[in-house]
């Protein structure tokens, strides 16, 4: 799911072009200055791997241990469906800025959004396997996009996070896990510089990976 089906995912979707997905090239200061600003989240896509899940598992119970801040503003939703990290991203993108969005009138994720506000993680995920609009859209983006989109039962290794502004804390949304991650204070202004920072810990965890890609939510 490269940054082009995203953009043919919002359009379908019912979101005028106020904003768009554009390609981060990279995490030096020059290459992110080429990045159109606002940003208000960055999606990434990496690697799952033994180092990866390792540090997932201790991550949740150290933080099962100590507790953490999350604004009651924050939406979230579980991952109960395949193969579908990119749309739950971009789910969590859209949602968490949706004050900053303008919608068609009939948008279906506008629906959705407003549907599903007062369910809980687990809910808007049953929800969402539901939903039909937003599967059929998924699926069509996918295949008009630059790669084809796994099956559903297509086992694959690489996934999708959002990282978002909520409130002045930057949370990464990972519906595989259990709730929101919070990596502590951010800017309107510093926000695509604290959500790389962000990434490159994911980098860093895996030195030999290579496939990690990074995209923002950028102002058109």
């Amino acid at each position: 799911m490269k940054f082009l089906m995203f953009f043919k995912f919002l359009k379908q979707l019912g979101i005028h072009p106020d904003w768009q997905f554009v390609d981060v090239y990279g995490m030096e200061p020059e290459l992110l200055s080429m990045v159109p600003r606002p940003v208000c989240a960055v999606l990434l896509l990496f690697p799952i791997t033994e180092k990866y899940e390792t540090f997932r598992t201790e991550e949740e119970e150290r933080i099962k241990a100590k507790g953490q801040d999350v604004k009651s503003s924050v939406y979230f939703m579980k991952q109960t469906i395949n193969n579908a990290c990119g749309t739950i991203g971009l789910i969590h993108a859209i949602a968490n800025n949706r004050d900053k969005m303008n919608f068609e009138t009939n948008s279906s994720l506008k629906k959705f959004l407003e549907d599903s506000l007062s369910m809980t993680p687990e809910e808007r995920a049953k929800y969402l396997e539901t939903y039909e609009a937003i599967r059929v859209t998924h699926e069509s983006s996918a295949h008009e996009g630059q790669t084809e989109a796994p099956s559903i039962d297509e086992k694959v290794d690489l996934h999708f996070i959002a990282l978002v502004n909520v409130g002045g804390h930057l949370y990464e949304l990972d519906g595989r896990k259990p709730f929101p991650i919070n990596h502590g204070e951010t800017t309107d202004d510093s926000f695509l510089e604290d959500a790389i920072e962000v990434c490159k810990k994911f980098m860093e965890r895996d030195p030999e990976e290579l496939r990690f890609n990074a995209i923002a939510l950028s102002a058109a």
